[in-house]
């Protein structure tokens, strides 16, 4: 599945509304971004699919990391529950596995550092099952469980900290490799070569991410297990995706999302219900947007029009209409910047980068805000993108040819995906 904005709170935003970033007009991580704004909340949020579900009677639960500054007392409050959901377990501001706040039904509850009661994926495995408890077969319900895995700071559970030990980043073709004039203003920054000590952090961090996602493959296997002993899972589907993808060395950025490549825009999308045929593969393009109108149809719930996603539902059950024909769509991302030096790395200015997490490689820029169409069909695999910055840069390349990104086409492009166009999308 693609993601149409490589970035937490936008593509959560697009999940939850089925619009892409210009449309439900979320732009960062940021309350001035609008994530979590009062804004947002009094523009979008009580028109989020699950408000839909909420009005045919169903019974909705939501636990985990909702956007990244839910809860902050500028924007409402632990008590501030957004619309449509019954039972509420939000989590306080951005991703943590220990020394956390949630708000429970409105409530703020605090979480300190013992394993056995605190771990975030678990604490949120609990609530689901309290809420399970409380299905039957004449009960319609909606779970949305979002675990911090395998967010920073990727803390794993303690059972597995020793797991993977063995275990390095992937070297993929573009691992470690400086993009030079050939790659848009941020990427030009990279180090030509990656330090030692830069990579082993690197490796550290790939082993520790997938070290927590073994609570989440816990955490999967007691729902399914609760669902089947209640005899609800032949009549549930249940979806397992992401809300961005990651790089881990890759163009020499150490690890972070936000950039228009595949890493950074494709996430898993795995989908188990009693429609879906076993072991199927969807060749057509998913996107992060497509989630919620499908999510209305499987539950024969009309779909708004002015949603920008389309349903995928043809795929998963037999369906009298034929599924969509779409053949391209767009990526998005706002780049942000700190008003502030970066400690350490006199080469930056102040509002020019953001996220230098180590040895002065940045992860984020001002200029890194762009917009590409994506093209993708049995005849045709290209993205084309271009950045709002001084230089207007631009990065084409065909994915079928070039899978890692490393030949940019832009310079000699000349098609639908020229300048002028992709110019007029950041109007």
């Amino acid at each position: 599945m693609f993601v149409t904005t490589p970035l937490c709170c936008p593509s959560r935003a697009s999940i939850l509304t089925g619009k892409y970033a210009r449309n439900h007009e979320v732009q960062n991580n940021s309350v001035s971004g609008n994530c979590n704004s009062i804004y947002w909340q009094n523009n979008y949020e009580d028109k989020t699919f699950i408000t839909h579900f909420k009005k045919r009677g169903y019974s909705t639960f939501y636990a985990g990391k909702y956007l990244n500054q839910y809860g902050k007392n500028e924007v409402g409050g632990v008590e501030h529950i957004p619309s449509g959901w019954d039972k509420w377990v939000g989590l306080v501001g951005n991703s943590r596995y220990y020394n956390y706040t949630l708000s429970v039904n409105g409530r703020k509850v605090e979480h300190g550092v013992d394993p056995q009661k605190d771990y975030l994926t678990n604490v949120i495995l609990e609530h689901s099952l309290d809420f399970l408890n409380l299905q039957n077969e004449s009960t319609s319900f909606f779970m949305f469980l979002s675990p911090p895995a395998p967010h920073a700071p990727f803390t794993s559970f303690p059972r597995y900290k020793n797991k993977f030990s063995s275990f390095s980043a992937p070297r993929t073709p573009n691992f470690g490799v400086n993009g030079g004039m050939r790659k848009h203003w941020l990427l030009r920054q990279t180090p030509k070569i990656l330090p030692p000590s830069v990579i082993e952090s690197i490796d550290d961090v790939f082993r520790n991410r997938w070290r927590t996602l073994l609570s989440v493959d816990d955490m999967v296997h007691e729902i399914y297990n609760n669902l089947k002993g209640k005899k609800l899972l032949e009549n549930t589907y249940i979806f397992f995706t992401s809300d961005n993808g990651f790089h881990l060395g890759q163009f020499s950025l150490p690890w972070d999302k936000r950039q228009l490549y595949e890493f950074d825009v494709r996430v898993p999308l795995l989908v188990r219900g009693p429609t879906v045929e076993k072991g199927i593969e969807i060749k057509h393009p998913v996107l992060n947007i497509d989630l919620a109108p499908t999510f209305l149809e499987l539950a024969n719930i009309p779909i708004p029009e002015d949603l920008d996603g389309e349903s995928f539902a043809p795929y998963l059950k037999e369906l009298k209409r034929k599924p969509s024909n779409r053949t391209s769509f767009i990526i998005e991302h706002q780049g942000e910047s700190t008003n502030k030096p970066v400690p350490g790395c006199p080469q930056y200015k102040s509002g020019e980068v953001n996220t230098c997490e180590i040895d002065c490689i940045c992860e984020d820029s001002w200029n890194n805000t762009y917009i590409c169409v994506r093209q993708l069909s049995k005849k045709e695999n290209l993205i084309s993108c271009i950045f709002k910055d001084e230089e207007s840069f631009g990065e084409a390349y065909n994915i079928t040819q070039d899978p890692f990104q490393l030949r940019n086409l832009f310079p000699s492009l000349n098609s639908v995906f020229s300048s002028h166009h992709l110019k007029k999308l950041f109007l």
